[in-house]
């Protein structure tokens, strides 16, 4: 639900965040440059607690109304999976292929001045863009991989807002942004309203308000976006706006939420995982065993713009996959975990938040190659901790590895932690003692897992 917005006038690398070719004013507004990427961490230090609050306080207000909408491991999968996305942004792993800047400098009718229409411009183009990328995203195999673990959780709160993607590499779709680059809005405004018009995507992902009277026929509402994560199929393939709905009345998306369907969330080949990065790459992992396994050359070569879900004939015979047939008939996906795993899992989560906010906070300063050392390890951090929660066998294999990753990087800074002992005396240390003490935790739970699932059987339930 990102817009592939940039402001490149010339051909660079635009994977290398800090890269010391940044030399045109434009490039002072592209995503990736070092003065955005600080400015951007800086934002996000105050935006994540705040989704945080508003995560628990919706928590909190289902728990009163008697109205629960998450689920434990669920609701902490989303979260680890925002936090992923936030890590990828600020390796800056992205390439954009053609530029908002280079349309603007070589393709603009007239230029405009900052001001409020220059703004209201480039919000309309921006959700204009998002409809037309968003419905790409569901009706093609290939784009469907960008987005299926916003659609992963078969729940519906705050929290499943944050499930966005770490699969996209390239951002091929600026060209739509072809109107606001015609009319010379300037790149600083793409850069400044991008980041707001994502953050007022959050707030609809709710249960708990209802229909919002005549705001429905102008805006994205909660019961407008609960029909689009809903896989009724009633609802499913509908109200792909962002902020405005208009556009799915426009172009034919639009499906009102009956009252008599109630919605049902997910998608129909449910993942199985609490794992956001597994999520992040199951889709395409399919397609390529798809295309590996069908003996028709030509199916090896359409199957990745062919319509979500498509498979080849001689593939869905011989390899067939699980769907969901009757959606009010399945099991929920989940896996037994005790009240003191609950408690383990929200302190892998806090530590993991607080080391990335470490990152946010300072990410020019540790520069490159540091940002990518720094990913690296918060990304394996997600993997084994979200890996223990699916009580994966070989959990403590990641765990082991982050081990012997961040005393590396503890060795390589004399026993700092990216200059954290300059904030905090001693961080060095206590990122140390954090990492013995989750190895050891995750042995103890993995230990525990092997042998209740050797008394009990299978371990994931239905709810």
């Amino acid at each position: 639900m990102t817009c592939g917005c940039g402001s490149f006038s010339k051909s660079k690398a635009l994977f290398l965040p800090f890269s010391d070719r940044w030399d045109t004013p434009d490039d002072r507004w592209h995503p990736i440059h070092p003065r955005n990427l600080e400015t951007y961490g800086k934002l996000l230090l105050v935006a994540i607690p705040a989704f945080l609050a508003l995560v628990l306080l919706e928590m909190a207000y289902g728990w009163y109304k008697g109205q629960v909408t998450f689920r434990n491991l669920d609701l902490i999968s989303s979260l680890s999976s925002g936090a992923t996305m936030v890590t990828k942004d600020m390796m800056g792993l992205t390439i954009v292929i053609l530029s908002y800047g280079w349309m603007v400098e070589h393709l603009a009718l007239t230029h405009i001045d900052s001001g409020f229409w220059t703004y209201a411009i480039a919000f309309l183009v921006l959700d204009f863009s998002g409809y037309c990328t968003h419905r790409i995203a569901h009706q093609y195999n290939l784009f469907w991989n960008n987005h299926i673990i916003h659609h992963s959780s078969e729940e519906f709160n705050l929290a499943c807002a944050l499930r966005q993607s770490i699969s996209v590499f390239f951002r091929i779709f600026t060209f739509l942004l072809l109107p606001a680059a015609l009319l010379g809005v300037p790149p600083k405004v793409i850069a400044i309203v991008a980041p707001l018009h994502l953050f007022a995507q959050f707030w609809y992902h709710t249960r708990h308000i209802g229909r919002m009277g005549w705001l429905e026929k102008i805006i994205v509402t909660p019961s407008h976006h609960r029909v689009h994560h809903a896989i009724n199929p009633e609802y499913i393939d509908k109200n792909y706006g962002q902020i405005f709905i208009i556009w799915d009345k426009l172009f034919g998306t639009f499906q009102q939420e009956l009252d008599e369907v109630p919605p049902v969330y997910g998608i129909t080949r449910p993942v199985r995982t609490w794992n956001p990065i597994k999520i992040n790459f199951q889709h395409v992992r399919q397609l390529i065993l798809d295309a590996w396994h069908t003996r028709s050359l030509r199916d090896r070569l359409r199957i990745w713009f062919m319509p979500t879900g498509w498979r080849p004939e001689d593939v869905r015979r011989n390899h067939p996959l699980s769907k969901i047939d009757d959606v009010y008939a399945y099991a929920k996906y989940d896996t037994p975990a005790s009240p003191l795993f609950h408690a383990w899992c929200w302190f892998q989560l806090l530590c993991q938040l607080s080391i990335l906010s470490w990152l946010l906070g300072n990410v020019a300063a540790i520069g490159s190659p540091g940002v990518f050392w720094y990913g690296a390890f918060f990304m394996l951090s997600i993997y084994a901790s979200t890996d223990l929660m699916d009580r994966n066998r070989y959990a403590i294999i990641p765990e082991l590895l982050k081990l012997s990753l961040g005393f590396y990087l503890l060795g390589t800074h004399q026993g700092d932690w990216f200059g954290a002992s300059s904030f905090l005396p001693g961080a060095g240390v206590l990122v140390a003692g954090y990492l013995v003490f989750s190895a050891a935790g995750a042995a103890v739970f993995s230990v525990m897992h092997a042998r209740e699932d050797a008394v009990s059987g299978p371990t994931v339930m239905g709810v």
